[in-house]
């Protein structure tokens, strides 16, 4: 199958996603308004803007939209690769671009940061069935344009969800499939009102075994939006998303001697009875507020404020079958000596807010932009212990309790100026600073880092338009831009004498593109050069956090290759493919033995762990009807996917790998118009059509033994505890759309 699958790729050269936007922007028959505002053209690239991009519709989202998280809904987008700890894409899922994992990935929504501050990543399980009220998305590859919140080192992802609908309307959509999976969401407006009001809802539910054991997820999303046109020139928006989540933990994987005789075996919260405690499990409530006002003072001048309050609190629960009293601070306990078993809760409670600000100036060839944002976050860690076998321990006693504070200012300006009718400059400076103080950790109360940095990410570049019609369309461009990045909460505990240093990106692009009405093609080659990157270790910390360590110099090169083509109104192929190199040039292992004897080793010229160096997918899409008396339409997508071989840590060692794998999933289509309803559609969703076992993600923990037995020069015979992710077999997902 990988052999079909590369060359198919190769030939379509196409992108996945713009493609199916194309086809299907027309489709609905339920209308929404998307604003156009200033917080989304202000952070987002622009057509003409020298990088590379990826926008899609929310109709786009909506086809394949059957419960499964966003990251699953952009697995076809270019460099992309998905991972889910459940294994069926919904729960804890992630996404890697070029091979940089989330918390290097900036993440939007209206323009307010959703990445955490502190682990800086952006957990889609905390804002369930966001795709269903989003309106568009724009992935930016590389260091891309300026933006609000955490640094980007890999991509960003610009969510928008302010759309509403424009008439008074309603849709339901519920789907169910393997393994006990069910989505229902409602989503209703009232349209605009005469008073310039208007009002919509979001409800949905989501509930799934998982396909590893005990990775079941139950997730309820609600969202509420208010626009009101006050005039011609003045808008302003309001709007509050909650989600909660309840998910069994999967985030350590799946022990490698365990892998070939039960590949969904999940160890945690194994008692020592024998039997599975229950409720080890994350439960999360994660609430935002957000409220905007767009104002038009000129045909040349808008004006764009946004206020933000995010609300975060929730805990997960473990069992511990051998723990001392003594290490949670009760010394004087009966017990205290004695191990015991015992259950407790990790908590977070926290609270980001502040606010965005832009305006824009656009006038003949002139565009402007100047904006900004400031934003605080405060986080309160603690820990519960809830019950023990042996008592001794006081009701609701807390054994930790660490607070931190990350202050984060940032203004940028953008100008994008036509030279003349071909040639267009783009220029865009950032000033941001980070000040974060963290009182404590769990395990290390008295480590308690202050830090402060400043960071300027000036970016550069260039447009030429070779042809500019509305047959045809081709364009060369080229950009040089600068990213810095702050250190995340983990990388301060991980070395108490050493403080982590920040991360510093040189990212060169250079592209191609052409598009007409039959063929689309894009070529894009980037140079990624890092100063004092932290890199993936390839362990994890004991809530499934990846633990990173800088590495003075590395990099990451590659060619994007994307395109469409259209043989026949009914037929298209599409794809893309991405051809990269990711190195280290210098990196230093240190391990230890059981007595904490220290052992290292130095390694040049190594692959950077996670980083495939091919990613490529390639998609036929069939429409044999549509345009038909009663809107009849049927939509087949076939769609393969290949990764290449990733290495679990910075060694390049086979024994530390991933293999690579390919995959197909196949999509179905119908839809129709029949009265009462707008439009009613039938979905069904094979993932895996050829029940192809493989695993997306993985960690390893190396050890050496006992005064370093076995323990080589080179490194690479140290013992080591792999683990992986294995993701689902064959498996369905069907759904049915009524829209009113």
């Amino acid at each position: 199958m990988k052999k079909i699958l590369l060359p198919f790729t190769v030939f379509a050269l196409a992108t996945n996603v713009q493609a199916q936007t194309q086809a299907h922007s027309k489709d609905s028959l339920a209308k929404v308004q998307t604003l156009k505002a200033i917080e989304i053209s202000a952070i987002r690239a622009g057509d003409d803007a020298p990088f590379a991009k990826k926008d899609i519709s929310g109709k786009a989202l909506e086809k394949e939209n059957l419960g499964q998280d966003l990251p699953y809904l952009l697995q076809y987008t270019p460099s992309a690769v998905v991972t889910a700890d459940g294994g069926t894409g919904i729960g804890y899922t992630g996404i890697r671009i070029r091979g940089t994992d989330a918390t290097r990935i900036n993440v939007t929504m209206n323009g307010i940061p959703v990445n955490d501050p502190e682990e800086q990543a952006t957990f889609f399980v905390d804002i369930p069935d966001i795709a269903s009220s989003t309106g568009s998305i724009q992935i930016q590859r590389g260091v891309g344009t300026s933006t609000n919140g955490a640094g980007s080192f890999g991509a960003t992802v610009s969510i928008s969800n302010l759309q509403q609908f424009d008439s008074a309307g309603a849709i339901l959509n519920s789907s169910m499939g393997s393994f006990n999976t069910y989505k229902n969401t409602l989503l209703a407006g009232t349209g605009m009102l005469k008073s310039g009001w208007q009002f919509d809802v979001r409800l949905s539910k989501i509930n799934s075994d998982g396909y590893i054991q005990r990775s079941s997820t139950d997730l309820k999303s609600l969202q509420f939006t208010a626009g009101w046109k006050a005039s011609e020139n003045t808008w302003f928006h309001f709007m509050v998303m909650t989600g909660t989540e309840k998910t069994g933990q999967a985030w350590d994987g799946v022990p490698s001697d365990s892998l070939k005789t039960n590949r969904t075996y999940n160890e945690l919260g194994l008692e020592n009875n024998g039997t599975f405690y229950p409720n080890q499990s994350d439960n999360y409530q994660q609430t935002y507020y957000q409220a905007f006002l767009d104002h038009k003072f000129s045909p040349y001048i808008t004006a764009h404020v946004g206020l933000f309050l995010t609300q975060g609190k929730g805990y997960y629960e473990e069992y511990h079958g051998s723990e001392l009293l003594t290490n949670y601070g009760l010394s004087n306990a009966p017990q205290d000596t004695i191990p015991t078993a015992l259950t407790r809760q990790l908590w977070l409670d926290n609270a980001y807010y502040g606010g965005v600000f832009s305006f824009l100036y656009e006038k003949n060839k002139t565009q402007l932009t100047v904006g900004g944002g400031i934003t605080q976050f405060e986080n309160l860690h603690y820990g519960v212990i809830t019950w023990t076998e042996n008592g001794g321990v006081p009701p609701n006693y807390k054994w930790y309790q660490d607070d931190a504070q990350k202050n984060d200012y940032n203004f940028y300006a953008k100008l994008q100026q036509h030279i003349n009718s071909k040639l267009i400059l783009f220029a865009d400076l950032q000033l941001r600073d980070v000040a974060y103080y963290i009182n404590g950790f769990q395990d290390n109360p008295n480590l308690k880092p202050a830090v402060n940095y400043t960071f300027f990410n000036p970016k550069a570049g260039l447009t030429y338009l070779l042809k500019d019609t509305y047959q045809q369309k081709q364009k060369i461009y080229a950009s040089i831009a600068v990213g810095n990045k702050e250190p995340n909460h983990d990388d301060y505990e991980i070395d108490s004498l050493h403080l982590p240093k920040p991360e510093t990106l040189y990212d060169v692009e250079a592209g191609y593109e052409f598009n007409s009405r039959k063929v689309s093609f894009g070529a894009n080659f980037y140079y990624m050069y890092y100063h004092d990157q932290l890199v993936l270790t390839g362990e994890l910390n004991d809530v499934g956090n990846a633990v990173q360590t800088n590495v003075p110099k590395s990099y990451r090169t590659g060619i994007e290759l994307m395109g469409a083509y259209t043989p026949f109104n009914w037929v298209r192929i599409l794809g893309n493919a991405t051809f990269s190199e990711n190195k280290i040039a210098n990196f230093t292992r240190t391990l230890y033995d059981t007595v904490y004897n220290a052992y290292q080793h130095t390694y040049s010229n190594t692959n950077i762990s996670f980083s495939p160096s091919i990613v490529a997918t390639g998609t036929l899409v069939f429409t044999p009807f549509h345009n038909m008396p009663h809107g009849q339409r049927l939509d087949i997508n076939i769609s393969e996917k290949y990764v290449g071989k990733q290495y679990l840590d910075n060694t390049s060692s086979n024994d530390r790998a991933l293999s690579d794998y390919a995959y197909c999933n196949v999509l179905l289509r119908y839809s129709l118009v029949a009265r009462p309803f707008r439009e009613i559609a039938f979905t069904l969703a094979v993932n895996n059509v050829f029940n192809k076992l493989y695993s997306s993600n993985g960690a390893v923990y190396p050890y050496v033994p006992y005064g370093g037995e076995g323990f080589t020069a080179n490194g690479n015979n140290v013992n080591n505890i792999n683990y992986y992710y294995p993701q689902a077999g064959t498996n369905v997902l069907g759904g049915v759309t009524l829209k009113f």
